[in-house]
């Protein structure tokens, strides 16, 4: 190679090597911060819900996308210091699990997107303005667009006891939709000819209390508000019911799964499945103020005949023949 034709290609190199460069520069990965109120253990089965619906969209969590998870182990109290510490990773998005949850990354960002994988009554709560123009940068599911459903689960909780005249219904203070909840679970229980004691249980160690106070009001049926602290603590509370002998329904299968007697609500498995889709868009470019909320369309009724069994209870057959589900 003679001198021109070395300057001629040196200086081909020196304009190409950047391109070329940039060519095998390896795409930033998105980090996905996912954040639980409770440990783990109690809600593995709805992370493994969220890392199969991002699979069903090409997201394989390791691989092209990093879910990086943070359990506050039922500790509200411990949430702004994950936020935070989520927040120093650089995330991309924030998948909150619960009320709670997204109350702590609404109050750390305005900006960052934030997908509720569930929440209790977003629109009641406060959340968002508008379920299906959200605005902000908030979307995702929500488990309810209003407490309607809890005059439906009394009228079923009737349906098992119909001689229920004393529902304790078991609430979280600190759950901003549990008072609209009480409300209409009262209204509901006048028509229903059963009186209603709201009894609280703001943290775990505030159970064994509430159910005592069950017991010395004499309460013949109770109604387990939906609540991520509740659903965290989910066998305790199974148990003090059937201690207490006190038949109750619940607001997810999951009660049910460990011994509740039934349950009436949306599959939250199916919720946190479908949270990835709104990932999915906003990682294509959607903004989260313009996704609408999305509410459960189907809910589902669960009956566990073992649990109803050891309660002394005959459960209606025409209630039986509705069930989705019928544990034996």
């Amino acid at each position: 190679m003679d001198r021109h034709t070395f300057v001629r290609a040196a200086a081909g190199a020196i304009l190409i090597s950047p391109f070329a460069v940039k060519a095998q520069q390896p795409q930033k990965v998105p980090r996905i911060g996912y954040l639980v109120l409770n440990s783990a253990e109690s809600g593995q089965h709805l992370l493994i819900a969220f890392r199969q619906g991002l699979r069903e969209r090409g997201w394989d969590d390791g691989q092209n996308i990093v879910v990086e998870t943070r359990f506050a182990d039922g500790k509200i109290e411990r949430l702004p210091a994950l936020v935070a510490e989520l927040n120093r990773l650089n995330v991309d998005i924030f998948v909150t699990t619960s009320s709670a949850t997204t109350w702590a990354v609404k109050d750390a960002t305005r900006s960052m997107p934030i997908i509720m994988a569930a929440s209790a009554d977003a629109l009641g709560e406060g959340l968002v303005s508008s379920l299906a123009h959200p605005g902000g940068n908030i979307t995702g599911m929500t488990f309810l667009a209003g407490p309607e459903i809890a005059g439906k689960q009394l009228q079923i909780l009737k349906e098992v006891i119909p001689a229920a005249s004393r529902v304790a219904v078991l609430a979280n203070p600190t759950n901003r939709s549990h008072a609209a909840f009480a409300r209409v679970a009262k209204g509901a229980a006048r028509s229903l000819g059963a009186q209603v004691q709201v009894l609280e249980a703001p943290t775990p160690d505030q159970l064994d209390n509430a159910f005592a106070a069950m017991t010395k009001e004499h309460a013949t049926a109770l109604l387990v508000l939906t609540d991520s602290v509740f659903v965290g603590q989910r066998q305790r509370i199974a148990d003090l019911a059937a201690k207490s002998r006190i038949p109750a329904l619940y607001s997810q299968k999951e009660f049910v799964d460990v011994g509740g007697l039934v349950s009436y609500g949306p599959s939250l498995s199916v919720m946190f499945r479908r949270a990835a889709i709104h990932v999915d868009k906003i990682l294509r470019g959607a903004k989260p103020g313009d996704l609408p909320i999305e509410q459960p369309t189907t809910f589902e009724l669960v009956i566990n005949l073992k649990a109803a069994k050891a309660l002394g209870l005959t459960v209606p057959q025409s209630l039986l023949l509705r069930a989705d589900e019928v544990i034996e």
